[in-house]
């Protein structure tokens, strides 16, 4: 837990540091998340930053069934999900007028979320919107993944460089190859990443190919097939 959430509040406090230096009309920029503007996938990241208020607010389930991995599967990218997804973000941020309100939501938001981490005992489980039943840990592992990510989306939107934080990083790097921690038992297992070797990639590089932010050579592709890597995939 310790990891995940320096890599939470890392990562959000970096984006909450961009945050603040935003002109107006960055807002209303396009994103690689469309038909999102910067101001709805920002919205979107809020949103998905504060989840665990409420959850951590609701009764905790017997046992954890899901883990970060498993969350991010095809049942959370149907037509009817993503929908209700881009249309939320936009109507969250309608409510935000500018980058003063921006910054504020978002930073209040996370801080909120973290406190409410801060307040749990070891092992605590959440329910998660669409029912899955996950340790806390694993969850916010999977708010590292939508900030750290979406960050890049970010990035890309505004034309600055990735600002993607080296303990966010770690940790989504983890779970894209296969390296994130897997509750059996009551045990927990960590099995090394899964990255083809050759390919000599850093962190950053490894999260914006795995995720397909950044498209694979020919070499890449022929590494990581051969190799029979099955990278996490996921849609948002």
């Amino acid at each position: 837990m310790d990891t995940v959430r320096a890599a939470f509040r890392d990562e959000c406090g970096r984006l909450a540091e961009v945050l603040h230096g935003l002109a107006e009309e960055d807002l209303d920029r396009p994103t690689p998340c469309p038909p999102w503007t910067v101001r709805d996938l920002l919205a979107h990241v809020r949103t998905g930053a504060g989840r665990l208020v409420d959850m951590l607010a609701a009764p905790a389930p017997e046992r954890a069934e899901v883990d970060a991995a498993g969350y991010f599967g095809a049942a959370k990218f149907t037509p009817e999900v993503d929908r209700d997804r881009i249309d939320g973000a936009r109507r969250e941020a309608s409510a935000l007028p500018g980058v003063p309100e921006v910054a504020a939501g978002f930073a209040r938001t996370w801080r909120a979320t973290d406190a409410a981490v801060a307040a749990q005992p070891p092992g605590r489980l959440v329910r998660t919107r669409h029912g899955d039943a996950m340790t806390l840990t694993e969850f916010l592992r999977t708010r590292v993944v939508e900030v750290a990510v979406h960050g890049l989306d970010l990035a890309e939107a505004l034309g600055r460089p990735p600002w993607l934080t080296p303990t966010a990083a770690a940790v989504v790097a983890d779970l894209l190859t296969g390296g994130a921690p897997t509750p059996r038992d009551g045990a927990t297992t960590r099995p090394g990443p899964a990255i083809p070797d050759g390919l000599g990639w850093d962190a950053l590089t490894l999260v914006r190919k795995a995720t397909g932010r950044s498209p694979l050579t020919d070499r890449e592709r022929a590494l990581v097939d051969r190799s029979g890597v099955r990278w996490l995939s996921f849609g948002g």
